[in-house]
């Protein structure tokens, strides 16, 4: 190990001494090392070093690159004299490995080519309403909004009174009473929103159930040691329930696309397929079984 040792920090002093210019050589012509057999030579480590490193640097990376070299051919020869026997099976492995990758690099080479990933809305809703079912929800969700204040708000009723009203002035009353005071309001009505998550907007406690706020679309109110709140939840959708489509459009993209791109690898393959037997370059012989 020190006769390695030795051999590897004199690599690494002759590469600095060359400015990492030239390649040091030892052990004769252009050799670094030697170990399992095997030689590492100057023209194994052309652009091994990234650039812009400095002389001292450089050294220092080469240093390491050789004892992992050095390391890696032991061990390697150490692995086949004792799995020699399994050699045949470790061939097999990595050959069915380089087919599966050269595959692969076929079927993306297609996807890349030919495949369309646009998707219209019409299909997206298609496939939602075929499939709704298969869509369920594991929680509550929820569409509301929910407004903070200071509990000494004189104001508050009228606040109530704005959160819960039609019209469209009012409801800008309300905002404009909002961002006048810098009152914290949470709007969710134009997404759903898990209710759990609804509820970590409030003073709420883990420990209790708050179900029986969903029933009702009215203004409600809770309070803490210095806040007041009042919230409405304008729509619910509850357990096991169809997941809205605003919701699945990513997911359901992404299936849509997943049967797209097997579609075109099934077509491809069997127009290859075609394109071979027409050509005369496929034979297949007649099965028989191997059943006696």
């Amino acid at each position: 190990m020190m006769k390695w040792r030795a051999i590897i920090a004199a690599a690494a002093c002759v590469w600095l001494l060359a400015g990492c210019r030239e390649l040091p050589r030892y052990f004769g012509e252009e050799t670094y090392a030697r170990a399992g057999g095997k030689e590492l030579r100057s023209r194994d480590v052309q652009g091994v070093v990234p650039a812009g490193l400095s002389g001292a640097d450089s050294a220092a990376y080469m240093k390491v690159y050789v004892d992992r070299w050095v390391r890696k051919q032991l061990k390697l020869q150490e692995a086949e004299a004792l799995f020699s026997s399994s050699a045949a099976d470790i061939d097999k492995m990595v050959e069915e490995y380089r087919q599966a990758l050269l595959i692969r690099k076929l079927d993306q080479y297609y996807v890349d080519r030919d495949l369309d990933t646009a998707f219209t809305d019409d299909e997206i809703v298609a496939y939602y309403n075929a499939h709704s079912g298969d869509f369920r929800l594991d929680r509550p969700i929820v569409k509301g909004r929910i407004v903070r204040f200071p509990e000494r708000y004189r104001q508050a009723a009228k606040l109530k009174t704005l959160m819960g009203a039609q019209s469209a002035a009012q409801q800008q009353d309300f905002s404009d009473i909002c961002t006048k005071n810098d009152f914290e309001v949470n709007d969710f009505r134009e997404q759903w929103i898990d209710f759990p998550e609804f509820l970590s907007y409030l003073p709420t406690l883990r420990s209790q159930n708050y179900d029986s706020v969903l029933g009702s679309t009215a203004v409600q109110e809770m309070r803490d040691s210095h806040s007041q709140y009042l919230f409405r939840i304008e729509a619910v959708r509850r357990e096991g329930e169809a997941i809205p489509l605003e919701r699945l459009r990513p997911t359901i993209r992404r299936i849509l696309f997943n049967q797209r791109q097997t579609e075109l690898i099934r077509r491809c393959e069997e127009e290859l397929f075609d394109r071979a037997v027409e050509n005369g370059e496929v034979k297949i012989d007649t099965v028989r079984s191997t059943v006696s």
